[in-house]
C-alpha cells in the first residue's frame, strides 16, 4: 500500500455511505438518539463514524482488515517492525511498554522526572525501579535527559533489569544522545523503551533530534495527537522485533485497552500519519522557521529569555527541538504561572505549560505568524509593564530533591496507611503520587521519604497557584503515608 492511502478512514467513510440500520452500539444511532444541540455542534459527520468493532470494521484487538492494513502503514512510515494504535492516550502505551517487560521483583531503570504513567505502570507490574539522576539546569528550574555514563553506571551495578526507560526528548524538548544509550543498553541485551509523548514529528526532519525507531530502540510510545495531527488521546506504539515479543505487545495493550474503541480517534490516527509521511518534512521545516523567528524576538524584549543552541554541550543535552520555546520569565520578577494567567487574561492566549521560572510554547503546523505576532505582541507589554514596577529582581531557582527510596511503589501503594498534617510528614513514607501537572512528573512517588526541602517546593507552588495534583486531601493539609506500628507501653 502506498503511504497516500488511509484504508481505516476509508473503510469507515465507505460503510457510513451504505447507512446501515444498526441495532448495536453506540445508543446514540448516527446522533439520531443523542441531545440535539450537541448533536448540532459536532456534526452528523462525526457521529456517522463513531463506531463500534462490527466485522466490516475490524477490531484493535485483534486487527486483521483495515486497522491492520493501518497500523502497517504506520510502521513503514515511523521505520518500526511493527506499530499498535493506542487509544488510552500515550500513558496506555508506555505502561504497555513497562508491563510487557518487568514482572512482580523485576528492576528496570528509569529516570526520576519520568511521567506518571511509567510509575503507575511500575506500581501495576510489581516492578522495582532504579533510579537514574537526571541532569538539572539550575539556571531554568528544569530537568534534562539522562547522560551515557549514568546509564553505563547503572546498568554496570544492575545487570539483571529488565527494562532501560528514556525519555526522548522531554517535555522542554532536550534529547539525550539516545542512539549511544541504545548501543549501551544492546551490549547487554537489556531493552531500549522510549516514551516519546513529546517526539512524534522529529522522526520527519533532519534538523530534530533523532527519533527512537531511527536510534534502534525497541519500543516507544508516541503521542500522535500531542504534535502530529490526530485527536487527543490517539498515539501509537512502535516496536522493533528481537528483545521485546510484539505478540505479547499485543496482549498487554489489550489488558489496558477499552473494549469499546474509538474509531474516530482510530481514523484520526490513520490521516495524521498519511500526512506525516507524505508532507511531514514540508510542514515541520515552516514549522522550525517560526519558531526560530518567534525565539529571536522573544531575545530581544528585556528581562526575557528563550532557550534555543546554546544550550546544548552537556552530555544530557545533546540535542534540542527548536519548536519547544522555552521562555524564561523569573528577571521579570514573577513566576511562569502569573504570566500564563496574564496571557489568558489579556490576550487570550493558552501556554502549554508554566511552573515557577519559565512557560513553555509549542509551535506546530497548525500555527502561523499571525498567532506568532500575538504572542510576541503581549509578551513585549508585559516586560514592558513589569520593568516600570520592578525595583529588584528575585531570580534564584528553587529544586526539588530526589528523595530516597524506602519501599518499592507497589508495596507502598497497597500497604496500610493513614492521614497525617501536611507540616508534620517529613520523614515518613509517603503513600501517594503528588505532582504538578503538566508535565505530570512525580516531586514524590509511593515508598519516598518525605523531605523538608520537598514539603518547601509543594507548599511554593501551591501558593503561586499551580496545579499540584495527587493529594488525596486536596487542599495538601493532609498526607497519606505509610502507618506506624509503635510498640505499646
Amino acid at each position: 500500500m502506498s503511504q497516500f492511502e488511509t484504508p481505516l478512514f476509508n473503510g469507515l467513510l465507505e460503510h457510513a455511505k451504505k447507512n446501515p440500520i444498526q441495532f448495536h452500539i453506540p445508543g446514540h444511532k448516527k446522533g439520531v438518539g443523542m441531545d440535539a444541540d450537541f448533536r448540532e455542534f459536532i456534526g452528523d459527520n462525526a457521529l456517522s463514524i463513531d463506531l463500534i468493532n462490527i466485522g466490516p470494521l475490524d477490531d484493535l484487538h485483534a486487527p486483521k482488515g483495515i486497522i491492520k492494513q493501518a497500523q502497517d502503514l504506520a510502521a513503514e512510515a515511523f521505520g518500526a517492525d511493527y506499530t499498535f494504535f493506542s487509544v488510552q492516550g500515550t500513558s496506555g502505551a508506555i505502561m504497555t511498554m513497562v508491563m510487557t517487560v518487568c514482572g512482580p521483583g523485576d528492576k528496570i531503570i528509569v529516570p526520576r522526572n519520568v511521567h506518571k504513567s511509567v510509575m503507575s505502570a511500575i506500581i501495576f507490574s510489581g516492578a522495582l525501579p532504579i533510579f537514574i539522576h537526571p541532569e538539572v539546569d539550575e539556571q531554568l528550574g528544569i530537568s534534562h535527559g539522562i547522560t551515557t555514563d549514568s546509564v553505563t553506571r547503572a546498568i554496570e551495578q544492575n545487570p539483571d533489569a529488565k527494562g532501560l526507560l528514556v525519555i526522548n526528548p522531554t517535555y522542554f524538548g532536550i534529547s539525550a544522545d539516545l542512539k549511544q544509550i541504545v548501543e549501551i543498553a544492546h551490549s547487554f541485551d537489556i531493552p531500549v523503551l522510549v516514551d516519546e509523548a513529546h517526539g512524534v514529528h522529529i522522526h520527519f526532519h533532519e534538523k530534530l533530534p533523532m527519533s527512537a525507531m531511527q536510534a534502534g530502540a525497541d519500543m516507544s510510545a508516541t503521542s500522535v495527537h500531542k504534535l502530529g495531527g490526530s485527536m487527543t488521546q490517539s498515539s501509537i506504539l512502535n516496536v522493533k522485533e528481537g528483545l521485546v515479543s510484539p505478540k505479547r505487545v499485543q496482549t498487554i495493550l489489550s489488558m489496558l485497552t477499552t473494549t469499546s474503541t474509538s474509531y474516530l480517534l482510530l481514523a484520526s490516527l490513520d490521516v495524521a500519519r498519511k500526512q506525516l509521511a507524505v508532507k511531514g518534512h514540508e510542514l515541520i521545516e515552516e514549522t522550525i522557521q517560526l519558531a526560530q523567528y518567534i525565539r529571536h524576538e522573544i531575545n530581544q524584549i528585556e528581562h526575557l529569555y528563550c532557550v534555543g543552541a546554546e544550550i546544548l554541550g552537556s552530555m544530557a543535552t545533546f540535542d534540542y527541538d527548536p519548536t519547544k520555546l522555552i521562555i524564561s520569565v523569573k528577571e521579570l520578577g514573577i513566576t511562569g504561572y502569573e504570566v500564563e494567567k496574564w496571557l489568558r487574561g489579556m490576550y487570550n492566549i493558552e501556554v502549554e505549560l508554566s511552573d515557577l521560572y519559565n512557560i513553555l510554547c509549542i509551535v506546530t503546523p497548525g500555527d502561523t505568524k499571525r498567532e506568532a505576532d500575538i504572542l510576541l505582541k503581549a509578551l513585549r507589554e508585559l516586560s514592558k509593564n513589569r520593568i516600570k514596577r520592578t525595583e529588584q529582581i528575585e531570580s534564584k531557582v528553587l529544586l526539588p530533591d530526589i528523595p530516597l527510596l524506602a519501599l518499592t511503589p507497589r508495596d507502598a501503594f497497597y500497604a496500610e496507611t493513614e492521614l497525617v498534617p501536611f507540616d508534620q510528614s517529613e520523614g515518613r513514607i509517603i503513600a501517594e503520587f503528588i505532582m504538578v501537572y503538566p508535565p505530570g512528573i512525580p516531586i514524590f512517588i509511593p515508598g519516598e521519604i518525605i523531605t523538608k526541602d520537598n514539603l518547601l517546593y509543594i507548599k511554593k507552588n501551591i501558593e503561586v497557584g499551580l496545579p499540584v495534583q495527587g493529594p488525596e486531601n486536596f487542599d495538601a493539609r493532609m498526607l497519606r503515608v505509610i502507618k506506624e506500628h509503635k510498640a505499646i507501653q
